[in-house]
């Protein structure tokens, strides 16, 4: 069948679906459209144009805490739930997990709204990145410590309800700990 029909076949299918809640606890920080452009042979979105965006995003929150440039040190995990689909409006909703010294690591959920079904959301992927702030130089640097930041407190996914929704992950303190 021609992408175009599967994604076609896809999109009655997904109608049915139950939706997700938003976060109360994130900020939304992008909303954007998927065009055909962005699909790949089987009429789904590309996997790393979606971590482009979701990169994009994820600045947005360290960006303002450090008051000056950032870089990407880490995706810690990402996780595709479900495909997304041109026509899709995708919102990415960030929450400032950890601020160290240098390091910010922030929490992004994506949900598609699914065109013809508004205020229908279903996540469809989740991820954790972490930036660095830098100076001039392109060299780590301190992030200003704002009272916010001792108020943090660590985002925890969901525990799967069946087997077939565990998947392998690392414990997010253990990672953290790493980190800072």
């Amino acid at each position: 069948m021609p992408a175009h029909l599967h994604a076609i076949a896809n999109q009655s299918a997904r109608a049915n679906m139950p939706g997700d809640e938003l976060p109360h606890d994130h900020e939304l920080v992008l909303r954007v459209m998927a065009t055909p452009a962005d699909a790949n042979i089987n009429g789904h979105i590309f996997g790393g144009w979606l971590m482009a965006q979701a990169d994009m995003a994820a600045a947005v929150l360290p960006a303002r805490m450090a008051q000056g440039r950032i870089t990407t040190v880490a995706f810690n995990n990402f996780l595709f739930k479900q495909p997304a689909h041109p026509g899709d409006v995708l919102s990415f909703y960030a929450r400032m997990l950890h601020v160290g010294n240098s390091s910010m690591t922030v929490h992004i959920a994506i949900y598609a709204e699914y065109l013809t079904r508004q205020g229908h959301f279903l996540k469809v992927a989740e991820t954790t990145v972490t930036y660095v702030a830098i100076d001039e130089q392109g060299r780590p640097r301190s992030v200003p410590r704002p009272q916010q930041a001792a108020q943090l407190q660590p985002y925890m996914p969901p525990v799967a309800e069946n087997e077939s929704e565990k998947r392998p992950a690392k414990r997010f303190d253990t990672e953290m700990s790493a980190l800072a």
